[in-house]
């Protein structure tokens, strides 16, 4: 398969190769798979490890790099934010890196990515932002560490990928009380009169808390549990994973991969 056909989602305020993935284009099937045909699943607890490792390969390659160059966490709803140097699995919810040739990994299935970049001074990120990382401001600490890496603060660009939107994302009382203590009130939106969590809206304001520019955040709109994507509520909780990955490339001209 060509990695064309890979169905990508791309900011257009980072200029570093990057992608939000979808479930088009892989190989993994069943529960894993995508509506009427194959999926492109990345997460291999459950799924065929080779089709897992087929689909990875064929992410990593539409950004110019290989499998093995990423660098990707062993998720657990925290606020740590980790020095990614090489390849391999770490245990943390976010990776800041400025080594060359190496691809980030967040995977997510209704929590959302965030990819962060100063291309000028070679300082990449991602975060993963679920309800309690985002209470956390894993943004935030995530900019915080690529400044102390060597970023300027004016310069970082952020895109805030898929995740399920507000009007699905229906939350316990206590959870939105606890947005409100932290004085992220605007985050609790009410649906059908009952409370539900804007995070696309509490991560976007987190990032301009953060000292980012509102030019320089990109939000992508899309809810996770539209069919493109796998979702964890939609699916009652057996279903794949995307990843969101940014890199910085080790060679001048590498492919950045396709628009969707």
């Amino acid at each position: 398969m060509n990695t064309r056909d890979l169905m990508l989602l791309r900011s257009p305020v980072l200029g570093v190769p990057h992608a939000f993935t979808t479930r088009r284009g892989g190989v993994s099937l069943g529960v894993f798979g995508a509506p009427g045909s194959a999926g492109l699943n990345l997460d291999d607890r459950e799924d065929n490890p080779a089709d897992v490792a087929e689909n990875r390969r064929r992410v990593a390659e539409a950004l110019g790099f290989e499998a093995a160059q990423v660098a990707r966490l062993n998720q657990i709803h925290g606020v740590d934010v980790l020095e990614a140097r090489s390849a391999g699995v770490q245990t943390a919810d976010a990776l800041v890196s400025c080594t060359p040739g190496l691809l980030l990994a967040i995977g997510t299935a209704d929590c959302y990515p965030l990819l962060l970049a100063d291309e000028d001074a070679g300082i990449v990120g991602a975060a993963h932002a679920g309800w309690k990382g985002t209470l956390g401001g894993i943004g935030a600490r995530t900019v915080e560490a690529m400044t102390r890496l060597g970023a300027t603060l004016g310069n970082i660009r952020a895109a805030v990928g898929p995740g399920i939107c507000g009007a699905r994302y229906a939350v316990s009382s206590d959870v939105a009380e606890q947005f409100r203590a932290a004085g992220m009130a605007d985050a609790v939106i009410a649906v059908d009169g009952g409370e539900h969590l804007d995070l696309a809206g509490a991560n976007h304001a987190g990032l301009l808390a953060a000292g980012l520019l509102p030019e320089h955040i990109w939000v992508s709109g899309r809810c996770s549990t539209e069919d493109d994507f796998y979702s964890y509520r939609r699916d009652s909780g057996r279903t794949g994973r995307t990843w969101a990955v940014i890199g910085l490339p080790h060679r001048a001209g590498a492919n950045t991969g396709q628009n969707a």
